[in-house]
Formats: structure tokens, sequence, C-alpha cells
């Protein structure tokens, strides 16, 4: 597909799919399909609005809409519902879209796309294709899955079921902080080895109250825990957080809140292209908020994985 046709030569050329997460923003997206379906019309752009009810259901959506020669998607939803459109069109040639409607959005935050979907659409014709980096993890039941943003083992990890459940309905920041919050009550410590195959860095062991690998400087809803990691550097950026105790956890609640930030002295850092996390006890590895396996989990960068419309970088 080429790169040289501006953003709407490309849609009008090749139409476009919508796939709409229904549980995304509180339930809400559903609703908007009708208001997707007027912008494009509006631009006589051709457009199919496809409502999907699960992660499942809706790769294997996309997957038939790629074979049927459909080739500019959209993920509507959050971090989630994009890397289920990620991994189900990834190594096709597609032009990706993001029309971010759920809690996090921290990759479309990365890339400059607004947070508020109807500004996002809106904004789309200023767009650009641009190809971005995407992190892959294999983790120890011998699965393999892309994710966009963040993914981590540790309380994290532990937080993703009460952020997808009891407190589903917060909004970003506060979801998963809330969650988090939820988890400590009954989280112990892991110790984590944490190794860099081809990196010449020397492996880490640690107890840690969370170890991620990062392609955007945020997530969960907004937590920044990378603030020097960007889309398309071709690195990940691991970070290990050392036991804080509840009190210390608390007297960062306010910066958290307030800013995302982690200030803290008990946060190392590193950059490289591939991470090993290996856990002393059982322990799953989260990517984007989705659970996607047990540790010991290897994750490395995919760079360039896809193209995508979004603001120019910079």
């Amino acid at each position: 597909m080429a790169d040289s046709l501006d953003t709407l030569s490309l849609l009008h050329a090749s139409g476009a799919s919508v796939f709409i997460n229904p549980t995304a923003g509180h339930g809400r997206a559903k609703a908007y399909r009708t208001q997707v379906q007027e912008y494009f019309r509006s631009l006589q752009i051709p457009v199919q609005i496809k409502i999907n009810g699960s992660p499942g259901e809706l790769e294997s959506t996309v997957r038939e809409a790629v074979s049927q020669g459909q080739r500019v998607l959209f993920a509507m939803g959050g971090d989630g519902t994009f890397q289920a459109l990620a991994n189900a069109s990834f190594g096709a040639d597609v032009l990706l879209g993001i029309l971010p409607v759920g809690g996090g959005n921290d990759f479309a935050k990365a890339l400059g796309i607004p947070s508020n979907w109807q500004k996002a659409l809106a904004a789309m014709p200023s767009y650009v294709p641009r190809r971005v980096d995407l992190a892959r993890a294999h983790t120890a039941d011998g699965k393999t899955r892309l994710y966009a943003g963040g993914g981590g083992i540790g309380l994290d990890a532990e937080a993703t079921r009460h952020a997808t459940g009891a407190f589903r309905r917060l909004p970003g920041r506060v979801r998963y902080v809330a969650a988090a919050l939820r988890a400590l009550q009954e989280y112990l410590p892991r110790r984590v080895r944490v190794e860099f195959p081809e990196a010449g860095i020397q492996p880490v062991e640690a107890d840690c109250l969370l170890t991620c690998a990062l392609n955007t400087p945020t997530y969960g809803g907004g937590l920044r825990i990378a603030p020097n990691a960007r889309v398309d550097d071709a690195l990940l950026n691991v970070a290990l957080v050392e036991p804080l105790g509840t009190l210390g956890v608390l007297s960062l609640l306010p910066r958290l809140l307030a800013t995302g930030e982690l200030r803290t002295s008990r946060i190392r850092r590193w950059q490289a292209k591939r991470v090993r996390l290996i856990a002393n006890r059982h322990c799953l590895f989260h990517g984007d908020g989705e659970i996607l396996g047990p540790a010991p989990v290897e994750i490395e960068v995919v760079p360039r994985a896809v193209r995508l419309l979004a603001p120019p970088a910079g």
C-alpha cells in the first residue's frame, strides 16, 4: 500500500473497516456506531463497521477482513482492542488506526492521538502512515503474543483482574490505581531475575513490587513508568520497582493520581532490545492489561512492526 498518497486519498481508494469493542467506554462504544458511519460517509469514504463480542471474535473478524482485501483497519476501544487488531493483522499489507474509547489508551497517547475518539476521528485527515514498534512476549506456556504499550509481572498483573472487574467503571488512571491498591492488600513481593540477552547488561535479581517492559512512556491509564520510552526507537524500556510497603505506596498516591508520575528512588530502569523475567514462584504476565501467560517470560521489541495512522512524529 503506497505511503505517497495522502490519508484521504488512501481511504477513498481502500475504504475503511472499524472494529468496535462493545465493552469499551463503559459499554458505550457500540452506541457510537452511527456517528462513525456518518463521519466516514461525509468524507465519501466507504466504511464497514464490525462489532465483536470478544477478543477472539474480533481477531477472527479481522483475519477475515484482511483475506477479503480490506486494507485500512481501525480499532475502536482501548489498548487491548488495538492489541487484538495488531495480532490478527500482523504481517499483512495493511494500515491500522485507533479510535480511543478504552480506559487506558496509553499507546494512542504515545502516538499523539487525542484520547477523545471524536477528536481523534476529526483529526484523522491530518494523520500520516507511520512505522512503529510493538513488543512481543513469549510466555512459559509456549504462547507468543504482541502487545503495544506496557506489560509486566507483579502487582500490576495482579491488579488486572480488579481493573477489569470491580473497578471497571472508574475512569482511566483512577481505575488502575484503585485496582493496584486492592491487589496490594494480598500481594506478596516476588523475587525476580531480570536478564538481558545480547545487551551486555549484567543480570539483576531483586525483590520487586512489579517489573515491566514498556514500548510507551506510560501504562495503566497514564502511569508514567518509562518517561524516556518512544514507540519508534527499536528499544524496550525495562523498569523494576522494589517493594515500597503500604505506607510507601500511599505516600506516592497524590502525585500518581494528579500526573501519573512515579517518583521514588526504589525504581531501576534499563533499555534493551530483549529482556527475560524469571520469578521465584508462579506469576502471570500481562500486556496492555490482558493476561498473556505465565512467567518465565521473554519480551523482545519488534521494530517497525506495523504501519499506523497517527500525527507526524515529533
